[in-house]
């Protein structure tokens, strides 16, 4: 993930701690109710077994958890969680080097797994299968050869925003595959008190409710938002967040009721003022309103989707009748303006 949407999703600023936010326990965990006690299972069955959990791979927009879960299915199976991005393993060798270093029951954490580069996707497939890895040695030409090492038993927790673009040999070879869904605002509220008591924050029952509403259905973006607004209370209210500095917060950041912020309405705008509401390409759209395709399919365009306010057609992207409601434009009066 690129620095600008990590910004955009939220992710901590410089330093800032992000592991005294995150829950160390599944029972500490908020949300994702199926896939939690799904995993209470797995886990249980493969410490009684004395086995490395089975591999997982773990789908959906970002910011709901995936690399959280990494790390409580390490502390839950008392083991070590190792992180790499798939960008940068560039080569198998660096595959290699990630692997060789692995403990027995290790937890290695994938993120963006479907930007593994394909020589390097062929490697993994042994490695989770007989964890074994071929590595060449000799250097190049007639005194190269291949040599076989055999790895300790480990889990592979893959994440991905975009599932279609794993190849069916990977896909397979993982033994749990869920998609994380976005939260509930009653899960939110309970995230964000939890993360307002881990920060220290006095805040009023309302405002926790007016964060929750405006998270767009996302822990890492309701966590953002409180630790800006908890900005603005200490500033301005004497360390609380009452509703009144919440909302007044809120409003300062361009987050509007439903969590829409500037680069949302600039779409939906896009689609109905530049293009009759559609509908149209990604490209198109992300070429007319200045931003990356990635970015608008990977971060904003699921969210809109959830809340009805875009369909997505074979022939592009069409704007809905909540859309144009949410924006005080009547389809008739905009159909006019061509």
């Amino acid at each position: 993930m690129s620095d600008k949407e990590r910004l955009l999703t939220g992710e901590l600023a410089p330093g800032e701690d992000e592991e005294q936010l995150r829950p160390q326990r599944l029972d500490e965990y908020v949300g994702q109710d199926k896939l939690k006690e799904n995993l209470k299972i797995f886990i249980q069955a493969a410490l009684q077994r004395d086995e490395a959990l089975d591999h997982v791979l773990l789908y959906g927009p970002p910011g709901l958890g995936k690399t959280t879960l990494s790390y409580i299915l390490a502390n839950e199976m008392h083991t070590k969680v190792r992180t790499v991005s798939g960008p940068s393993v560039a080569k198998a060798g660096d595959l290699a080097a990630v692997l060789s270093v692995l403990e027995p029951g290790d937890v290695l954490f994938i993120d963006e797994i479907h930007r593994l580069p394909k020589v390097v996707e062929e490697v993994l497939y042994p490695a989770m299968e007989d964890f074994v890895i071929d590595v060449m040695i000799g250097g190049e030409g007639s005194g190269a050869r291949s040599v076989r090492l055999e790895l300790p038993p480990f889990t592979l927790v893959g994440a991905t925003t975009r599932a279609g673009d794993l190849s069916a040999p990977l896909r397979d070879r993982f033994g749990i595959v869920s998609k994380l869904e976005y939260y509930t605002n009653e899960q939110l509220q309970q995230i964000v008190r939890r993360t307002a008591r881990v920060l220290g924050a006095k805040i009023d029952d309302d405002a926790v409710v007016e964060i929750a509403r405006r998270s767009r259905g996302t822990p890492r973006i309701a966590n953002r938002l409180l630790r800006r607004i908890r900005d603005f209370a200490q500033v301005l209210n004497n360390g609380v967040i009452s509703k009144e500095i919440a909302e007044t917060s809120l409003d300062r950041l361009q987050v509007d009721s439903l969590g829409l912020d500037e680069v949302d309405l600039r779409y939906l705008r896009g689609v109905i003022e530049r293009f009759k509401g559609g509908p149209v390409g990604l490209e198109a759209l992300a070429n007319s309103i200045s931003e990356e395709t990635t970015t608008l399919e990977d971060v904003y365009e699921p969210y809109l989707i959830q809340i009805g306010f875009i369909n997505r057609t074979s022939r592009g992207r069409v704007a809905t009748e909540k859309a144009y409601r949410h924006l005080g434009i009547t389809q008739h009066h905009q159909n006019s303006l061509f």
